[in-house]
């Protein structure tokens, strides 16, 4: 199938099956999210060795990321994301049935790898959904994700307070799984042909050209992704421990920045059509950078939660735009390509509050804060990267 040859109407349900893909992911991880304290309690393990045990769904996750790609290549994306969607879906309840740190350990396993292939195989598919629209569509599909996020957490939130146990709401979680991605799978788009599919350059991932472009793209998303992870872990005890605030009016700086992030993403595609890929991650950079100094240099509340909201902000746009531009080269396959980039930047994610944790036992976690600094603004240094080739749809604005 050509990319000019899909119908309007085809690819507009295509564009809402991935949204509902999308959504279910992030619908799926907060299910668990808000339910690790009481399987925690359940299974009777310390703190500590939970620690160890969230590293090994984070090292199943970069397992199934680069597994997908190189599948997805082979057997389409839409194959992918059935296959993945189908092994996250049944994964979440895993950590509800286990007994022990072992048995956690395995359904952690199961649904790290589900949550990895998942990522990198939906985001492959609305890079080909995005290619066949012809313009950018691919930041309101992470925006999905985002409220699919928000939705989980709440539904979790009220399953707790109506004392429902965790097997019971985690059950209730893949069955919507199961369901959105039954529903949502004869409506995703099939292997497109694109013109650099075929080209010679592309049946050669070793050429050094393709692993350059992988390895530079997938620096940027380390760095972009480094700097969202220390705003997901350390923006609520930076505010409580700099300024000396309550829980509650901690917790407000988390919020701003998920708030402005999931906004930032609804609007970064007609931001991107107007001025293209390589001034979002620029400026949008650029606008995460005086955040982030701003809560640095702040000695109050107000001016320290609007940094926190301009840098969820600026961040917003910027792994988008990545993925769009890392499914596009044209040398290298494009699914192996996704996993690496995407994997490169999952590492980011998880290292960053790694390292700040270690580095607040040199210095006050605020001061911390001027790595993810350097970070974005290596990004912006580097955001021409990100440009690529606007591939030409007959369908145009019609869908």
């Amino acid at each position: 199938m050509s990319v000019s040859t899909v119908e309007p109407a085809r690819l507009r349900r295509a564009r809402a099956a991935v949204f509902g893909i999308f959504a279910v992911n992030g619908f799926l991880l907060a299910a668990w999210v808000v339910h690790i304290p009481s399987i925690s309690d359940s299974t009777g393990i310390s703190h500590a060795t939970l620690g160890w045990l969230l590293l090994v769904l984070a090292a199943a996750a970069l397992v199934g990321m680069q597994i997908a790609g190189p599948l997805a290549d082979r057997w389409g994306s839409r194959r992918m994301v059935l296959a993945a969607g189908a092994l996250i879906s049944a994964g979440v309840i895993g950590p509800a049935l286990a007994t022990d740190a072992v048995g956690l350990a395995t359904a952690l396993a199961v649904f790290g790898l589900g949550n990895g292939a998942l990522d990198v195989s939906m985001n492959s598919q609305a890079v080909h959904a995005e290619r066949a629209y012809g313009r950018p569509i691919m930041s309101a599909f992470h925006a999905l994700f985002s409220v699919g996020g928000v939705v989980g957490s709440l539904l979790g939130a009220a399953t707790l307070a109506a004392g429902w146990s965790p097997l019971t709401a985690l059950a209730g979680a893949s069955a919507i799984g199961f369901a959105t991605v039954a529903g949502c799978g004869p409506f995703l788009l099939p292997h497109l042909v694109h013109e650099h599919d075929a080209t010679p350059a592309a049946s050669s991932p070793g050429d050094r050209g393709s692993v350059r472009k992988v390895l530079a793209l997938g620096a940027i998303a380390f760095a972009v992704f480094l700097a969202e992870g220390a705003a997901n872990d350390w923006s609520t005890l930076q505010v409580k421990e700099h300024l000396g605030t309550s829980d509650a009016t901690a917790a407000l700086a988390f919020g701003a920045f998920a708030t402005m992030m999931t906004v930032g993403r609804f609007t970064a595609d007609r931001i991107s059509a107007a001025f293209g890929p390589v001034a979002v991650v620029r400026y949008g950079t650029l606008i995460a950078a005086a955040g982030l100094a701003t809560v640095i240099g702040s000695s109050w509340v107000a001016s320290t939660l609007i940094g926190w909201a301009l840098f969820g902000l600026g961040l917003s746009g910027c792994i988008p735009q990545i993925f769009t531009a890392a499914g596009n080269l044209t040398v290298g396959a494009p699914g192996a390509n996704m996993s690496r980039v995407v994997g490169m930047g999952y590492v980011g994610l998880l290292a960053g509050p790694a390292l700040l944790g270690w580095l607040t036992s040199l210095m006050p976690l605020t001061a911390t804060m001027l790595v993810p600094l350097a970070f974005v603004l290596l990004a912006s240094r580097y955001a021409g990267l990100v440009g690529r080739p606007r591939v030409p749809s007959e369908l145009g604005e019609s869908v």
